[in-house]
């Protein structure tokens, strides 16, 4: 049976003011009463039911965040970033895996915003402004990551991408390499879609250098390892000689179709770059280049941006928080370590 505070003042023999007076305002209650109220709540059993109680109030201590992909390392980072930030502020962070379904955000974003949480922080599939603007009117703050936005609408962080992406593939073409192969996608997403753009500008720049793009439907290792054993059916004058993944997770998959076929070294016939340096980057069988950002700080800054807008909810400017990234050179392209990396 659940107790509730009815219950409480009756075993007490008090009113239900008085039982919720000590229980959000016990400084305007007598201490003899204090102790025979929790006297009460020990004997029955009491939990109180704070979400409700939030929920009446409406405001929570709770954060949402959704994420695209829960089992990629980078939004891992991410979390954990926002999650130490929202406990710097007394809060607690609730995290939704989309799993890259539109539908699927939308669910978590419509929970979200029936449990009056202060701020939501995600990196919309689609176009999601007139919905977020919604939350807005029930004091919600949303924070975007990884998407350009209208100052006048929303916070957000991000990092560089499109120069990101230029970093990558002009460190392929600074080997080198010629025949350039893009991996990752869908590319309809705007972080994916910018990393392409300045690959195509850094080939641009190079007369005789060309790139095939390979678009995906998800960024894992599964995917990466399957377009590596595409790659290695084509006739080796028809294979790329340096490749730009959209993240690491697709380059550590291209690393184990490679090195298990036996018949392509890396980097000597194909060099490999990724996207993001997840800790894995380091460990593959040959360490990865890759492009670094700092995941973490973007869950901190996420959250630090939800707690300005509601700690300050009439004077707040927007801002867009803009990372830039840094290219690592590891064995995947340059054949040894870089001792800076």
């Amino acid at each position: 049976m659940v107790v509730s505070i009815r219950d409480v003042a009756e075993h007490v023999g008090v009113s239900l003011g008085t039982v919720s007076n000590v229980l959000n305002r016990p400084n305007t209650v007598n201490a003899d009463m204090v102790a025979r109220v929790l006297e009460g709540i020990r004997e029955l059993g009491y939990v109180r039911n704070d979400a409700a109680r939030q929920l009446r109030a409406g405001n929570s201590r709770t954060i949402g965040m959704i994420v695209q992909d829960s089992s990629n390392p980078f939004f891992a980072d991410m979390a954990r970033g926002a999650e130490d930030q929202a406990e710097v502020g007394g809060r607690m962070l609730i995290v939704g895996n989309s799993h890259q379904s539109a539908e699927r955000e939308l669910r978590y974003i419509d929970l979200f915003e029936e449990q009056r949480v202060q701020g939501v922080f995600l990196a919309p599939i689609d176009d999601l402004t007139e919905r977020l603007k919604q939350l807005r009117q029930h004091r919600i703050a949303p924070v975007l990551v990884q998407r350009r936005v209208s100052l006048d609408d929303f916070c957000s962080v991000a990092g560089d991408d499109e120069h990101g992406g230029y970093l990558a593939v002009k460190h392929l073409l600074d080997i080198g390499r010629r025949r350039i192969a893009f991996v990752g996608g869908p590319v309809s997403i705007i972080g994916i879609e910018d990393r392409l753009t300045g690959a195509r500008r850094a080939v641009d720049e190079v007369a005789d250098a060309t790139l095939e793009v390979i678009d995906t439907a998800e960024l894992t290792v599964g995917v990466g390892r399957s377009v590596g054993e595409q790659i290695l059916d084509r006739d080796r004058g028809r294979r790329p000689d340096g490749m730009f993944t959209a993240n690491d997770l697709v380059a550590l998959g291209l690393i184990q179709a490679f090195v298990m076929s036996h018949s392509v070294q890396i980097p000597d016939e194909i060099a490999l770059i990724g996207y993001d340096d997840i800790a894995f980057a380091t460990a593959a069988v040959v360490p990865l280049s890759t492009i670094r950002q700092p995941g973490a700080m973007f869950g901190v800054m996420g959250v630090s941006l939800i707690q300005e807008e509601v700690d300050s909810p009439d004077g707040h400017t927007h801002r867009q928080v803009l990372f830039q990234p840094e290219l690592v050179v590891r064995e995947s392209t340059a054949g040894f370590a870089d001792p800076e990396a």
